[in-house]
């Protein structure tokens, strides 16, 4: 299996299992070389602990990518999730320009909306910047809320896959992967250079912060281990799902995904024994 190194450009929340706390265990069980970038330092993710404590981290990045460049550090993937800023958004533009590797490849999960809503503290100049990173990426993963807003058309509140198709329409990437789309059930609808496949799961009651973060981190590792863009879209959704299915037996654990015993499970997935 190909051995590929792979940063990942998001916060960390130190308690929540989200953002980097998932990015680096899964991508690392894919059997990938994985580095971090952190945007953010948060005590918890901000879905239900109150107020976290939040240490911004975007005046350090320069430096950090500064120093790479010195040392000629280049990556095979590159990976961006939760950036929380716009100078992040900036950062992780410049490292895509100027460090990947030939033939390298870059995802962005938008992670800036849900439900019809701006994630607190973005508007309209982060939609906007988001933009244009999306359209340096070779794949895009939005939720619906985060498709409307980088296709400019006007949310609706609806789930369906005709709403979903739409909306792919609407968007300049050639690959495109929009996750939460269906009513009855719950999956993604793929958008590969015009041509459009769905995957679904039945649909489990409870929300669980940190699912766009798992598929993301599993689809990125799945796709750098080279199983195209449809197997790694089904490798993921089958691995967010068994890891919802974990989580939902234990009420108590309501705060994230309880991913870490579904990890082998993945990795047999991708054949690593």
């Amino acid at each position: 299996m190909s051995y590929k190194r792979i940063l990942t450009i998001q916060d960390i929340s130190c308690v929540g299992q989200c953002s980097l706390t998932v990015a680096l265990p899964v991508l690392s069980a894919c059997g990938h070389e994985t580095c971090v970038l952190p945007t953010a330092l948060l005590s918890t993710h901000t879905g239900g602990f109150g107020k976290p404590a939040i240490l911004p981290l975007s005046n350090a990045l320069p430096a950090i990518v500064n120093h790479w460049k010195e040392n000629e550090i280049t990556f095979d993937m590159i990976l961006t999730g939760y950036l929380g800023s716009i100078s992040a958004i900036h950062t992780a533009m410049e490292i895509m320009e100027t460090m990947r590797s030939p033939g390298g490849v870059c995802v962005v999960d938008p992670a800036m909306a849900d439900h019809g809503r701006l994630y607190s503290g973005f508007d309209g100049d982060y939609v906007r910047e988001m933009t244009k990173l999306c359209e340096k990426a070779d794949i895009i993963l939005p939720n619906l809320t985060e498709a409307a807003l980088l296709s400019g058309a006007a949310y609706q509140d609806r789930a369906d896959e005709d709403y979903a198709r739409e909306l792919l329409k609407t968007l300049h990437n050639e690959r495109v992967i929009v996750t939460g789309v269906g009513e009855e059930d719950t999956g993604l609808l793929l958008w590969d250079g015009g041509e459009v496949r769905r995957y679904a799961h039945p649909r489990l009651p409870g929300s669980f912060s940190g699912t766009g973060d798992l598929f993301a981190a599993a689809f990125a590792g799945a796709l750098a281990a080279e199983k195209g863009l449809h197997e790694s879209a089904k490798i993921a959704a089958d691995f967010t799902y068994r890891c919802i299915q974990c989580t939902a037996a234990e009420p108590a654990h309501w705060y994230g995904v309880k991913f870490e015993p579904v990890l082998p499970e993945l990795m047999r997935m991708l054949g690593i024994k």
